[in-house]
């Protein structure tokens, strides 16, 4: 994504030393464009526990150059083994939902034990790290090609007027490595002239859309206004939207999807007003061994402060502000499952599918045979 005309992705390699992985530091935006430096495994683990960069592709592509720096790291004064696994286990416990983290570690665990050497190994990794990044972001320019299909029909049905498209969170580019699964398909439609208009959920309590969704939209130049969390049941009662795609963090082999806490309370809306429900994800976003997504997925609860206090910039600095009686309890639960019948379909890099097992192995059939282990 072009950033002020320059081309970003994510994360990238620090130029002049490939062992520094450097990502954008979401923390600071739309306020700041801050760049970090990860240069260990501790660093990145932190990275993604504490939400410098979030958004399910962009902590698997993440977590795969965290154990290129694992292996890095375990080439000195350490038992090779024994720190990739540890490595391993401390990445994946950083976030609990996103099957992608897990996905990435242990694809690298897999690749890097064919290595007949640490300096083989190490080499492995990096190749595995890079990898997981290209797939990530081809992936979803796919989606993007995919999900075009449906703003163009819309756009043809309205005779070219705008087509309204409520989004939930951020997953967009920066919740990648690039283009973003949910936009995608709305910068494609941009980039080729389609008239277009982007509904943008703040996405309490850490405000994702409010921060990043529409900042990323505005550096693009889509048209878009941001809204309250529970404004979008409004809109659809009253003809103000004509498409939801939202996205996952992880999505079972049947199409229960999980996402953002407040996902599911869209999809009720959707449905009840007849407005398409769409959730965009790359193929690496699927929990093959899941089928049940309310009784398996596990929900992340974070802390009771992003729930009591707002954040925000004031005379060039950031502050936190408490907005709730300060002896208050608040749980704040991180995700929702919204199950599949409320899903109108799936966009993945393969073409777009029902949200059930028979259309999902439709596109990818050689996952048939994996079984869930309940």
């Amino acid at each position: 994504m072009n950033i002020q005309g320059q081309h970003y992705r994510t994360l990238w390699l620090k130029p002049g030393n490939d062992r520094v992985v450097q990502i954008i530091d979401q923390r600071f935006l739309p306020h700041r464009f801050v760049i970090e430096d990860l240069a260990t495994v501790d660093q990145v683990a932190v990275a993604i526990q504490e939400m410098h960069i979030r958004g399910a592709g962009l902590i698997g592509a993440t977590a795969g150059f965290g154990m290129y720096i694992a292996a890095l790291e375990a080439c000195h004064g350490h038992s090779f083994e024994g720190h990739l696994q540890s490595a391993a286990q401390q990445l994946k416990a950083t976030r609990p939902t996103a099957v992608n983290l897990a996905w990435a570690v242990d694809r690298q665990l897999a690749a890097i034990a064919k290595g007949a050497s640490p300096e083989e190994k190490v080499t492995i990794a990096f190749a595995t790290a890079q990898e997981i990044a290209e797939e990530d972001a081809a992936y979803c320019r796919r989606i993007g090609e995919h999900g075009l299909a449906l703003i163009e029909a819309i756009s043809r049905a309205k005779g070219g007027a705008p087509v309204h498209v409520l989004t939930h969170c951020n997953a967009g580019w920066l919740a990648f490595v690039d283009y973003g699964s949910a936009t995608a398909p709305i910068y494609a439609a941009h980039d080729q002239g389609i008239a277009v208009h982007v509904w943008v959920d703040e996405t309490r309590p850490r405000s994702q859309g409010a921060k990043l969704t529409a900042w990323e939209l505005g550096q693009h130049g889509v048209p878009h206004t941001l809204i309250a969390d529970n404004t979008g049941g409004h809109l659809m009662q009253h003809g103000m939207v004509d498409l939801v795609i939202v996205g996952t963090d992880r999505t079972t082999r049947t199409g229960d999807v999980a996402n953002k806490i407040g996902t599911y309370l869209k999809a009720l809306a959707a449905k009840d007003n007849n407005v398409p429900f769409y959730v965009a994800l790359p193929s690496s976003s699927f929990d093959w061994e899941m089928r049940d997504g309310v009784a398996e997925i596990p929900i992340e609860e974070r802390g009771s402060e992003e729930v009591k206090y707002a954040e925000g910039w004031l005379d060039g600095a950031q502050v936190e502000v408490l907005v709730a009686p300060e002896s208050s309890p608040a749980a704040n639960y991180g995700f929702d499952i919204t199950p599949n019948r409320l899903v109108t379909g799936l966009i993945t890099e393969r073409g777009l599918c029902k949200a059930n097992e028979e259309g999902i192995l439709a596109l990818f059939p050689e996952k048939s045979d994996t079984a869930s282990s309940s």
